[in-house]
């Protein structure tokens, strides 16, 4: 078993390389008008085999924009261009050495100050949410995602999703899906976060804000790790 020290450094550096992908994406202006997302979304899969080497992916790769970014990650919207006054977001989790990151972003096309307002909002709320779970040593994913609602509420967002992040570690980690909501930030997880695994490690997780507005038709999204970093 892989001792926590190098967990933790393999667990950042899989992260960091996500991070450098991502800052390549937007200097490369992948996401473009006029662009489908599945073309986005190949575009970046061969960026990251450029930048890394031949990279997978330990989840579906993730571009919606418009109305699709209104959309919790199971659905499967068809194919839309991107516009030119549009939001797009993308999602992303490549395996670097067996080691998972799970890393999104959004970004807006245009001057649309809500959509702006909404881009900017995703890393604050995020961080106020770290905040509140360093604030809070034995905080269950039901407290923060209670939490993350009511920060998203206050700045006149809605969540989009069912949960508000996930436990990530070595490929493949703990089978995660609906029937075991204890690893979840979710409604339905009354057990502390900082706890260890069936194996005995220390779990590690993934926030993930997806911020919505139905009324005008849109959304975001931002996810990294929580615990670390």
């Amino acid at each position: 078993m892989t001792d926590e020290a190098t967990r933790v450094a393999r667990l950042l550096e899989a992260q960091g390389k996500a991070a450098e992908l991502f800052a390549a994406i937007e200097d490369r202006g992948l996401v473009a008008a006029g662009e489908g997302e599945r073309a986005v979304s190949d575009r970046i899969r061969d960026l990251a085999n450029e930048m890394f080497g031949k990279t997978r992916h330990w989840h579906k790769r993730v571009v919606r924009s418009g109305p699709n970014t209104l959309l919790p990650y199971r659905e499967n919207p068809p194919d839309r261009v991107i516009g030119a006054d549009d939001i797009v977001f993308a999602d992303f989790g490549p395996l670097f050495e067996e080691w998972e990151a799970d890393f999104g972003r959004t970004f807006v096309l245009g001057d649309d100050p809500v959509k702006h307002r909404l881009r900017d909002d995703l890393p604050r709320i995020f961080a106020a949410g770290r905040r509140a779970f360093e604030a809070a040593p034995d905080i269950t994913g039901k407290q923060l995602y209670a939490e993350v609602e009511r920060l998203a509420a206050d700045a006149g967002w809605t969540l989009g999703g069912w949960h508000a992040g996930h436990l990530v570690g070595e490929f493949p980690h703990e089978t995660i899906d609906g029937a075991d909501v204890e690893s979840y930030v979710a409604p339905g997880n009354d057990t502390p976060l900082r706890r260890t695994d069936r194996a005995g490690r220390r779990c590690h997780w993934i926030l993930e804000i997806h911020l919505v507005h139905r009324e005008h038709g849109f959304g975001g999204f931002h996810e990294q790790l929580l615990d670390l970093g």
